[in-house]
């Protein structure tokens, strides 16, 4: 059977549902106040509160397609499996049931509704520790089940075991692998699972202990499942590819690229690993991704999400010109993304408009940089021997010209480049990078919320208030992210707010917080919630039921939580600074003082 990602995510989705998890919408991939993370990077990210105990408004059995974003490995996409964006298949028990039922129905998933072949399906489990023993029940499972005892492997926990953090929530795990090798697969799993050719395709999570400061375990008095598995890596091993671009996923994206380049071969070998389709494979993965992130309203900025999606955008229009592709690259490939992807991500259409010209923007004001670029570089090899590492890292940080770049133009001088000086500019970079990013994100949310944390999320909404209130009805939340510290928003508004304005918000906030009224919250369909005048952003990541948050007469907004009893307990509200993150975007941080 030839599997497409449609065929795969519906019957994931209908499996669970006939097993009664409430099918979710996906969370957008901006994080709700993790300063931790810029982007969602797995199914259970966005139900760390509900794994963490707070209940959903749709019950303990949930299931899901998340749309997911990792850019660790961003330098590696080109290759034939790295990519940036991709959606998760996941299903979770919050506290419900358990290992006996999430095996068998495992197994039956496997080998019943995708109906892979017995004989080429492997299991691993956890084989115990001096923390924590080993986890016989799951393998014991394995066996009831059916899989061959030989196909059961006892792993260390740097390969089964899952840890929120130092300390919580943490457990076992087991890892279902499928067999991509052209002869039988091995008989025994357990001496041969460091074999490439098996490949993970699943992963069942099993959350039963939680972790002190002393490391000592204890039993979670509620257990909860989390399970993950890649959706188009998944079709492409049940395929038999060796690449995730040969899956339907891409097929009309690469088409786009095929006919807008000078590479129209590229539809007849897309697994060919040659500089072009190294190229076009980055085009293909870079534009997806940045049509995800822009269906959420963000815009290319240099801070943040903003950076990594303008970031994407430029290296897809630099290996564009590799394939011959000098104008007009970005808007027909997101187009082919957007079709592809909006009928299951709904916003994609919804805000096609904001996503084409916001790309179509970058990439004019990137190819006008790329000119600059070049006349600047002429003008400082003047006179020079060889291009010295500072000059090439200026033109990488200031243009966007990669290094190889900067070697093919010193080239056509007759000029060599100091790639080593340009290496150690780069890394004296990184490192300046990683230390600010590591005060930026120090405290993060993680599921433990703080008070601080609360009273900080319940002073967002009594300024989302006051900004629609008093800057204009057009305003619209584009992003928060909270720490213990500070709160931080963004929101669509095109100029600097006056001072005069800013007084006014903090002065409504304020009086919100003298007046000592009682937050509650009530669930309720989301038409009903917008009816009565309840502000709403994100609105297609929380489902059909949501949670209504009323502060008095001073906000009514959805939101997932959490938020303090009072608004008497928060403090005193101030404006520390606005700024722009964006075209048309402004963010506001804000501290909350002691009471």
């Amino acid at each position: 059977m030839q599997y497409t990602t449609d065929t795969l995510r519906k019957k994931w989705l209908e499996f669970w549902k006939e097993r009664d998890h409430a099918v979710i919408p996906s969370a957008g991939v901006l994080p709700d106040n993790d300063p931790t993370a810029l982007f969602h990077n797995s199914g259970m990210h966005p139900l760390v509160p509900y794994l963490m105990g707070e209940p959903h408004p749709l019950g303990t059995r949930l299931a899901n397609s998340q749309k997911c974003i990792r850019t660790g490995d961003i330098e590696e996409v080109g290759d034939a499996t790295h990519l940036t964006f991709f959606e998760m298949l996941g299903n979770w028990s919050l506290g419900d049931f358990f290992k006996n039922e999430q095996i068998p129905w495992s197994f039956e998933f496997l080998t019943q509704t995708l109906q892979l072949p017995l004989a080429r399906l492997a299991v691993s489990v956890f084989e115990g520790d001096d923390k924590a023993p080993r986890d016989d029940e799951a393998a014991a499972l394995w066996k009831e089940t059916g899989m061959p005892v030989k196909r059961i492997a006892y792993l260390p926990a740097s390969e089964n075991w899952w840890a929120k953090g130092e300390t919580g929530p943490c457990g076992p795990d087991s890892e279902m692998f499928y067999w991509t090798g052209s002869e039988a697969a091995p008989e025994s799993y357990q001496e041969t699972w460091e074999d490439p050719r098996w490949v993970e395709i699943w992963n069942d999570v099993f959350m039963q202990f939680n972790k002190d400061e002393s490391g000592v375990l204890t039993d979670l008095p509620s257990q909860n499942i989390d399970t993950g598995m890649g959706l188009e890596r998944t079709v492409a091993v049940l395929n038999g590819f060796v690449s995730v671009y040969q899956t339907d996923a891409f097929e009309d994206i690469l088409k786009q690229i095929a006919t807008k380049s000078e590479f129209p071969e590229l539809l007849e070998d897309k697994i060919a690993d040659t500089p072009k389709h190294h190229s076009a494979r980055i085009i293909a993965d870079h534009l997806r991704t940045a049509v995800i992130i822009l269906g959420d309203k963000v815009s290319p900025s240099n801070v943040d999400q903003g950076y990594i999606l303008r970031r994407m955008i430029r290296r897809a229009v630099r290996h564009g010109r590799k394939l011959g592709v000098d104008a007009n690259l970005c808007l027909p490939i997101a187009q082919a993304a957007i079709d592809k992807l909006s009928p299951h991500y709904p916003e994609l259409n919804t805000n096609a408009t904001f996503i084409l010209s916001e790309l179509e923007a970058e990439e004019t004001q990137f190819r006008l940089t790329l000119e600059k670029g070049e006349r600047t570089f002429e003008k400082k090899i003047l006179g020079l021997s060889e291009v010295n590492g500072e000059l090439a890292f200026d033109l990488y940080q200031t243009y966007g010209f990669p290094l190889e770049m900067t070697v093919e133009l010193a080239e056509e001088q007759g000029l060599k480049v100091d790639e080593d000086g340009f290496q150690s500019a780069f890394e004296a970079h990184q490192a300046k990078s990683r230390e600010g990013s590591a005060g930026k994100f120090a405290g993060g949310l993680t599921g433990e919320d703080t008070e601080s944390e609360k009273k900080l999320h319940t002073a967002t909404h009594l300024m989302n208030a006051a900004l629609k209130k008093f800057v204009g009805a057009h305003v619209e939340q584009r992003g928060a992210n909270i720490t213990p510290k500070r709160l931080r928003f963004d929101f669509s508004h095109e100029e600097k707010i006056a001072p005069e304005t800013i007084e006014k918000i903090e002065q409504y906030v304020n009086d919100a917080i003298a007046a000592d009224v009682e937050i509650g919250f009530t669930e309720m369909p989301v038409q009903e919630a917008l009816d009565m005048g309840a502000i709403g952003a994100f609105l297609d990541r929380y489902g059909d039921i949501v949670k209504v948050y009323k502060m008095g007469d001073w906000s009514t907004e959805i939101c997932g939580g959490p938020h303090a009893d009072r608004t008497g307990e928060l403090g005193t509200f101030k404006i520390k600074k606005q700024e722009s993150c964006g075209r048309g975007v402004r963010r506001i941080k804000a501290v909350l003082t002691s009471a």
